[in-house]
């Protein structure tokens, strides 16, 4: 059965570290994923990345609530291109959402629970969760890039929250 974890904020010096690679499969690595899986949903995030329960490994969930549920193992971004402005929140920067420059599509290759190497192409705001995920993975915030900071505000009704948001959904 999976548990919650406690998601750490920005001040913990772990989440300005680069994360370690994962090579060992099995069934630690499946309770953490199960963790991880369970926290995010729970926090009502979108992405989550390990470093944010306080693991220092190379390892991502992602559920943008159109693309279905993923788990990476291992994730690289080895191709991207063209570059959009868009709003970023992060379930361990709460209160707090910036104006973030990110690819607009994305090429990633992981591994997945069991070790199976995979490739995932994404596009617009699915991309941009991988990309924000992915660098928690190289102990960046998105408040280190970030050109703006912004306050949240209410939502325009023809717009879902989601597509705006990072990290966790109103």
């Amino acid at each position: 059965m999976a548990n919650l974890r406690r998601i750490i904020m920005e001040d913990d010096p772990l989440l300005h570290l680069g994360s370690v690679e994962v090579k060992r499969f099995g069934s630690t690595l499946h309770k953490l994923l199960d963790d991880m899986k369970e926290t995010m949903y729970h926090a009502d995030g979108v992405g989550l990345a390990a470093p944010q329960v306080g693991i220092n490994k190379q390892i991502i969930v992602v559920d943008d609530r159109e693309h279905g549920f993923y788990e990476m193992v291992n994730p690289r971004i080895v191709q991207e291109s063209g570059v959009e402005l868009g709003i970023e929140f992060c379930l361990s920067v709460p209160g707090r959402g910036g104006k973030v420059p990110r690819a607009t599509e994305i090429t990633v290759e992981y591994q997945d629970r069991y070790g199976a190497p995979h490739t995932l192409e994404a596009s617009g705001f699915f991309a941009r969760v991988f990309q924000h995920e992915i660098d928690h993975l190289n102990g960046i915030l998105f408040t280190d890039v970030m050109i703006e900071e912004v306050r949240e505000q209410a939502e325009p009704a023809e717009e879902p929250r989601r597509k705006r948001i990072v990290g966790r959904k109103k």
